[in-house]
Formats: structure tokens, C-alpha cells, sequence
């Protein structure tokens, strides 16, 4: 049997831009990216802790070390710059070796920079 379990997860990163006039994702720090192990491509669930909305896309890489989270194309809509959102990730995984997974969660600084 399989389940999914959360793979990574960034808790409470501001967002710093909203492009709606964009083709869709989310743009990540590249450090953060590498810390919470997330590659560019893989989904990822956002959790918009400011008014409620969640979504799920897909991560652009950004600008290592800028503390850029942007969301990108309708899912603009859905945020403001300022907000705090969740970034979420789940891996597809045996449940025996669910049962001593590991996820990666990160809580960066109030700047969007790994603590």
C-alpha cells in the first residue's frame, strides 16, 4: 500500500510579489528551495495563512539568498504581497517506510532567509 505523506514544507514565508500577468507557479528562493529539498517543477500545495485560500502549482526557481516568494498567473488572485502562506510538498510512499520518513520543514526568518 501506498500513501502520501508531507515531503517538505517552508512555514510562514511572506510573499513578496504577485505577477498575475504571468503563465502560472509560484517562484522560490533558490536557497530555501535546496533547504526544504524542493526542485524546480514539483508540486506544491500554498496554504495562505492571511485569508484562507489554498491552491496547488508548480515551483520556479529564484534568486538564491533574495527571500522571493511569488505567486504567479491566476494564482495572484489568490494572495497579496504581504501575506503569510504555507508552502507544502507530499511524496507518494510505501507505508512502512512512511511510517520513518522525515519531512523537511523549514521556518525562515521574518525576511525569508533560513534561520
Amino acid at each position: 500500500m501506498f500513501i502520501e505523506v508531507l515531503k517538505s514544507k517552508i512555514h510562514r514565508v511572506q510573499v513578496t510579489h504577485a505577477n498575475i500577468n504571468y503563465i502560472g507557479s509560484i517562484t522560490i528562493d533558490e536557497e530555501l528551495m535546496e533547504a526544504a529539498n524542493i526542485i524546480e517543477n514539483e508540486k506544491v500545495s500554498i496554504y495562505n495563512i492571511t485569508n484562507g485560500n489554498r491552491l496547488d502549482t508548480y515551483v520556479i526557481k529564484g534568486e538564491r539568498g533574495s527571500g522571493n516568494i511569488g505567486l504567479n498567473g491566476a494564482a495572484a488572485r489568490l494572495v497579496a504581497v504581504g501575506d503569510l502562506v504555507i508552502i507544502a510538498s507530499y511524496a507518494s510512499m510505501d507505508f512502512e517506510e512512511a511510517k520513518t520518513f522525515k519531512p523537511h520543514i523549514l521556518f525562515p526568518d521574518e525576511n525569508n532567509h533560513l534561520r
